[in-house]
């Protein structure tokens, strides 16, 4: 996700596909933030309220900074924004944990739960904000690495989740997982035309998924 003042990434077309692809990604979290937080309030439970609040404050930031990013033209501003755009996605994966930590699992487990994902996203973003020559690096195999065990922690708890949520709510969990790591062979590996734009589309699937286990299996 990172393009520099020195090194063009992407043409202007690629970039323009990139920020639609991603704009969409922002009217769709808006939307679906309005649907949790409408029904998280019918039911007037404030845990399912803040957490799903702060899950679809998530999803809209991921977006709205990766559309911005790939918006604006080369420079510094630019490279500021991918940075930010980095950043974004500790917080996300953080975000879409706590409804299932808070909501779901609650308790002793629920709030480890909560403590790892966040202490985990905060680590990165300091990690991001001291490493000197984080403008030029791109993404590093370690951040990707964090990335990663973040969003699986999900297999470690398997039991107290499928005690807590339907087999299915569970699935589409898995399934938005899935989607994000099979992005990274787009992301990091596969280098063609219009490359980062499929890795765009399979976040989007992802964001979706995990959505769907949010909505219909936490909050409803």
């Amino acid at each position: 996700m990172m393009a520099t003042a020195k090194t063009k990434r992407f043409s202007d077309n690629e970039d323009m596909a990139n920020a639609l692809s991603h704009l969409a990604g922002v009217v769709l979290s808006v939307a679906g933030l309005t649907l949790m937080v409408v029904f998280s309030s019918l039911r007037n439970d404030a845990w399912k309220i803040v957490s799903s609040s702060l899950f679809g404050a998530s999803l809209i930031l991921l977006y709205m900074s990766s559309t911005i990013a790939h918006w604006l033209p080369a420079g510094r501003f630019k490279d500021r924004f991918f940075v930010f755009d980095q950043a974004a996605i500790f917080i996300l994966i953080a975000g879409t944990y706590t409804p299932l930590a808070l909501v779901a699992l609650r308790g002793a487990l629920g709030w480890v739960v909560f403590g790892i994902e966040w202490g985990l996203a905060l680590t990165g973003i300091v990690r991001l904000i001291i490493r000197s020559s984080r403008f030029e690096e791109g993404v590093p195999l370690t951040d990707i690495i964090i990335y990663t065990l973040m969003g699986w922690l999900v297999v470690l708890i398997t039991g107290p989740v499928l005690e807590a949520i339907p087999f299915m709510g569970y699935m589409w969990i898995v399934i938005g997982g899935i989607f994000y790591t099979g992005g990274l062979v787009f992301f990091r590996v596969l280098k063609f035309r219009y490359h980062h734009l499929f890795w765009h589309l399979m976040v989007l699937g992802g964001s979706v998924s995990h959505f769907v286990a949010v909505f219909f299996y936490i909050i409803l």
